[in-house]
Order: structure tokens, then sequence, then C-alpha cells
């Protein structure tokens, strides 16, 4: 098929700031898109051919938009997953498939896939209702501290609490979750692995995640990891084998804790472009979007190792803040050398929202990280009546 400059047209569900980076690298190629998305001001909005307003949950707005476009694909897990198997039915090529979804979406499925694969994760247990679990720590099957997490609805640190007593306990909201053990690790990495329809596998190199204490956030995504050789090789052959076992086609995110004793457990995986893959743009041969579409577009993957170390770092909205965004200083980090903004297109911020990211690219991963947290220090996603 000819995606270039023809009347091919690839479907986006989702609208946010995955799908408009994603969009830059469709007009790199000149390929046709629409894109569906429950808000009218998404930021992928400016970017692509067509956009629609639409619930992605619903399964005759899936239905209907599907049908229109040659190819769809996803920049977000929460979709009518009956939709995208019924489109299937009729012939359209969906990637990543429903099957790979309905393995990821709810992660209590999520984590029993990685038991049946021998795929290393920590223990867990899944509870149908807030009740079972009250049980279990009652009857001391489990004893604080430990992971809770909702099985589905969680994302950018929401649905995941770190339970130290009997009130957080209480407190919890009534759903369907996981208890996870928690784990003495000294690392939480990353590996990007792209997988094209014939079965063709490339895996980007490891990355290091360090985390807002508060928000549960990933606030520096540092390439390369500072691991030795071997640890970084046992992520990318895990992250490969768990591609290879959801069969799934794109881009997947394999985040993963690196234990005291070097083991690699699998926390979980996003079937998609991944905050951990931004740094990607400026500092890879090919960045995580255009491999995205290399991928599901059944082309040949690009090189995914570094030209230069790279660091990523997330703008979110001050805590402090809500309305209309300022960026505050945004003209003192573009004075410094290798610092590149990312602004997301939200008009109105919030406290923890992801409004954009920073790239810092150096030829020392060390210089790159003093350079990131000046500009952590320095960057504020502030609201314009508080400026």
């Amino acid at each position: 098929m000819n995606y270039f400059s023809s009347n091919f047209t690839l479907g986006i569900l989702g609208g946010g700031q995955l799908g408009k980076m994603l969009l830059y690298e469709t007009r790199k190629y000149d390929i046709a898109t629409a894109v569906i998305d429950p808000n009218p001001e998404a930021p992928s909005n400016i970017t692509c051919n067509t956009f629609e307003v639409g619930d992605l949950m619903d399964y005759d707005t899936v239905i209907q938009f599907g049908r229109k476009v040659d190819l769809l694909t996803f920049e977000i897990e929460s979709v009518n997953i009956d939709a995208l198997e019924q489109l299937e039915k009729e012939g359209k090529k969906v990637f990543p498939s429903s099957a790979t979804l309905k393995n990821i979406q709810d992660k209590g499925i999520q984590k029993k896939f990685y038991n049946t694969h021998q795929i290393p994760t920590a223990p867990f247990e899944v509870f149908s209702h807030k009740s079972e679990l009250l049980k279990a720590v009652e009857e001391q099957k489990w004893s604080f501290p430990f992971v809770w997490k909702s099985t589905t609805g969680g994302y950018d640190g929401k649905g995941v609490s770190l339970i130290k007593n009997q009130e957080q306990l209480n407190s919890l909201p009534d759903v369907a979750c996981i208890a996870e053990a928690m784990i003495d690790f000294k690392n939480e990495l990353a590996v990007i692995v792209a997988r094209n329809p014939n079965g063709e596998v490339v895996t980007y190199p490891v990355v290091e995640m360090e985390f807002h204490p508060e928000a549960n956030q990933v606030e520096y995504v540092i390439c390369p990891a500072r691991i030795n050789d071997n640890v970084a090789l046992k992520a990318r052959n895990i992250a490969k084998k768990v591609s290879e076992s959801f069969a799934h086609v794109g881009l997947l995110a394999v985040e993963m804790f690196q234990t005291k004793n070097n083991e690699i457990l699998v926390n979980e995986v996003a079937p998609r472009p991944h905050n951990s893959g931004h740094y990607s743009i400026e500092a890879s041969f090919t960045n995580q979007f255009e491999q995205h579409l290399r991928a599901i577009l059944n082309l040949p993957l690009g090189n995914t190792e570094s030209k230069v170390a790279g660091i990523m770092v997330n703008l979110v909205g001050d805590e402090n803040h809500q309305g209309q965004v300022v960026y505050k200083n945004i003209e003192k980090i573009m004075q410094m050398p290798g610092v590149i903004p990312h602004i997301y297109g939200k008009k109105e911020t919030r406290p923890f929202r992801k409004m954009g990211h920073v790239t810092i690219t150096h030829k020392n991963i060390n210089e790159a990280r003093k350079i990131a947290e000046k500009v952590k220090n320095e960057i504020k996603v502030i609201s314009q009546q508080n400026e």
C-alpha cells in the first residue's frame, strides 16, 4: 500500500500530547490522518487532517470512526475493545490489536499474563472488590506496607497508592484492585520495544526514571541508564520477551524494577509511545513516534541507538496553581546549551498536570543531569492570575 501523498488515512484514537507528537511524524511523511478525542481543544486538533469530538469508550462512536479510516491506532489505552474487535472482524487493521490491548488494559489481567508467560514480576494478588482486600489484610495474608493499584483507569500516578496503615486502606475506593509486594529496588528502568507485523523487533537503550515523591510521576528520564552492561542487556532481553509474548504491533513501553540483587522485575507496560521515550525526539537516530509509525505500517524499523546522551524533564503544573497557563522563565532555559522545550498545547494548568517536557542533550550524561536540575529549578508552570 502507498501511504505517502496518497488517499490512505491513518486513524488515531486519542488526541492528547502523544497523538500530537505522532502527528509531527505523519506530516514528515505526508500521511493523511484523522483523530478523535472527547476534548474539542485536544492538543492534536491543530496538526491532523480531520478532527472529531467523540467518546473513545462508546462502541458506536469508535465503530463509525474506524470505518472511515484505513488503519487504526491509539495513543491511550482507555478505548472500547469490543469496537476494535468488531472492526478487525470487518477486515480493518488495528495496531496494536484488540487482543493485545485486552491483555494490557486491565492491570489484573496484565499481571496474571506475566505469571502465565514466566515473565518476572513482583508478587501480587487481584481483588474484585475492596471488601476482599480488607479481608485478606484482616486474615494477615497481606501486611503493611504494600502497593495498591486500581485495575483500570489509572494514569500519571493516579490509581496507585502506597498503603502503610489501616486508615489509608479504609479510605481506598471500592473498585477492582491489585495488592502488590513492595520491592526493594535501586532503580526504576524502562525499555521501549518496537515490533512490526512481520515480527521484526528492536529495543531502545535502557532508560532510568526518577520519580516525584508526592505525585508519583516521572520527573526525569535518563538515557542511557546509569547501570552496568549486563543489567542493561538483561533488561532489553526481558522487554523483548514481553513484546513477543503480547504479540503486539507498534511500540510497547516496558517499565521495570532493578532490585538490589540486580534482578529485573516487570512493573507494567503501555502499548503506545510513552513518557520514557520522549528523549528520543532529540537524542535518537529514530525517535519513538516515527518508530511507532514505521511499526504499524509494516515499514523497516529504524535505528534505535542514541546519537547523544539525553535527559527528559517533565513540565507539570505547579501544585499551587490552576487556570490559564504561563511558562515562567522559559526564555532562561532556552538560553542553556542543548535544552529544547516541548509545549503540549493545553491551555489550562492544574496541579501536576503534564503540560510539556524539556529535553537536555549532551555528550556526557552526568553533565546533562546537572543541566536538567537547573532546568527543573528554573522553569515554573503556573497560572496567569497567580503570575
